[in-house]
């Protein structure tokens, strides 16, 4: 736990001091729980975005994107169930004076379990090396038998206490389950209470007349109400989905963690209509699909698992998290929602107005089912980058910090150095920036020792560097140096485009998928 945390510190400081995340306003001692991205956090955080929306709306023809606004018509939340439900368990701790999530706190406590079985399995591993079955060591040994039920026990009452709404029995799994306030350890809990996570504002020119409204706590509703707009303006026919990518709001109490859970935070949605009855075929492409996506980015499989949600949400049949392991676990980075007709038919009866669709194959008219797609934009770019930092030691053990983001995410493609600041080489490495610019991110860098630009790029995230010297001068070649090899090739300016076309183009990570 304490190299989790100090794992995490790093994650944290880093992103600061290179220019990727900083508090919200702090020069006035900042606003908890809300962030701004810097100089490269911005770049990335649009890469990541258009990663998604190239691969969920260019690739797929019967995809198109949306953006719909942040304000909706109040009685928009009423329908989606929003305003009736849309809670979190909190509780306090009286002696530290801390408030949390009920159910993370057990979920956390769950989850320490399941890495006590995970630890066992990894000795088991390099104890029995290839003879080792996972699988049977799952099925028979006695810790994980045993670690195993109180995890199932576990999980059947917090699936119980959430569907009841049973509020005196979450305090009493908690008191139960023996669990201590985080940060002090004490166990004086208050009683456990709901709290609705809706941010409220005005629209209007004076308080008399103003509208109560809402900051939207999610993306979708936006989508399904402009459900017959999308599909009549694109002749779209059913299965057909619609993506979005925006900011939501939720007045998140116990927000922490960083930027994995904000007040103010972006997601990238997607919401696929199919027919009643083929929600499940397509529930079940989605979330392969999904994974392959995440897959692809090269974070390491280990990283990634399914978690089957034991309490459904009220418009789903099905549910499944794709969760990341972070640096303090495993915790829910995308979601994969069988949502029903849920939504559709309730924006029917709170408007008055029909959304349903006329399939002319099959001569019916019908509410479409829809299986949605989310995943937290700013919990994608904490994914990406707690992962790729990384600490070396090199052959003349020596260290290095160093940032092996995808290349594709990069928020620098590659950093053009003159190996002197005089001789015609500045001018030369100024002139590829100019012709590289127009196709690529790149920067100019003539600051220190070139072994001390390297260490700067590597732990910026930057994949290559290019470097000028006078051998350039005549045979029009440069140096090229990988950041995660450290490798050195000497090739021909004049195919610099291609070389980073081919290691850092959507093009080319997309063709993976």
């Amino acid at each position: 736990m304490a190299k989790q945390e100090d794992t995490f510190k790093k994650v944290i400081s880093h992103a600061k001091e290179y220019g990727y995340i900083f508090g919200s306003s702090e020069i006035y001692d900042g606003l908890s729980a809300v962030y701004d991205y810097g100089q490269n956090g911005a770049e990335l955080k649009k890469n990541i975005r258009e990663y998604w929306w190239k691969s969920m709306v260019q690739m797929h023809q019967n995809i198109v994107g949306l953006d719909a606004s942040i304000f909706m018509h109040p009685t928009t939340w009423k329908a989606s169930g929003h305003v009736d439900a849309f809670n979190d368990p909190l509780i306090d701790n009286k002696d530290s004076k801390k408030r949390y999530r009920a159910d993370v706190l057990v979920e956390d406590f769950r989850e320490k379990i399941n890495q006590k079985i995970e630890k066992d399995i990894t000795k088991a591993k390099k104890r029995f090396g290839d003879d080792f079955n996972e699988e049977e060591f799952r099925s028979t040994n006695q810790n994980v038998l045993r670690r195993q039920a109180e995890i199932d026990k576990i999980t059947a009452e917090l699936t119980r206490v959430q569907e009841e709404n049973d509020l005196a029995g979450f305090k009493q799994l908690i008191e139960d389950l023996g669990i201590g306030c985080p940060e002090s350890g004490s166990k004086n809990w208050t009683e456990v209470r709901q709290f609705n996570l809706m941010f409220g504002t005005k629209l209007g020119a004076s308080a008399e007349t103003a509208t109560d409204l809402y900051l939207r706590p999610e993306t979708a509703q936006g989508i399904f109400v402009n459900f017959l707009n999308v599909q009549k303006t694109g002749r779209m026919k059913v299965p057909f989905g619609i993506a979005q990518t925006g900011k939501a709001f939720r007045n998140e109490i116990v927000a922490r963690q960083f930027i994995f859970r904000m007040r103010e935070f972006e997601q990238m949605e997607m919401q696929f209509f199919v027919r009643p009855g083929e929600e499940m075929k397509s529930y079940e492409y989605w979330k392969e699909t999904r994974l392959k996506w995440h897959l692809s980015l090269g974070l390491g499989n280990e990283n990634y698992r399914f978690h089957d949600h034991d309490k459904l949400a009220h418009y789903a049949n099905a549910a499944a998290d794709i969760e990341f392991n972070f640096p303090f676990g495993f915790k829910e980075l995308e979601g994969i929602h069988s949502r029903t007709d849920f939504d559709l038919k309730a924006h029917e009866e709170f408007s008055g107005k029909k959304l349903r669709y006329f399939d002319n194959e099959i001569n019916e008219s019908y509410t479409p089912y829809v299986v949605e797609t989310s995943v937290g934009l700013d919990r994608m770019f904490l994914a990406v980058f707690s992962k790729s930092l990384k600490e070396e030691t090199l052959e003349d053990e020596s260290t290095r910090v160093v940032l092996k983001l995808p290349a594709v995410l990069a928020p620098t493609k590659a950093a053009i150095f003159p190996l002197v600041k005089k001789d015609g080489l500045p001018e030369l490495a100024k002139e590829i920036v100019n012709d590289l610019k127009f196709d690529f991110n790149v920067l100019y860098d003539e600051k220190d020792a070139v072994g001390k630009r390297y260490r700067r790029q590597d732990a910026n995230g930057t994949p290559f560097c290019i470097t000028v010297d006078h051998e350039s001068l005549e045979t029009k070649t440069v140096t090229i140096r990988d950041r995660d090899t450290m490798e050195q090739q000497r090739v021909a300016i004049a195919d610099l485009k291609q070389i980073l076309d081919q290691k850092t183009s959507f093009k080319s990570w997309l063709a993976k998928l």
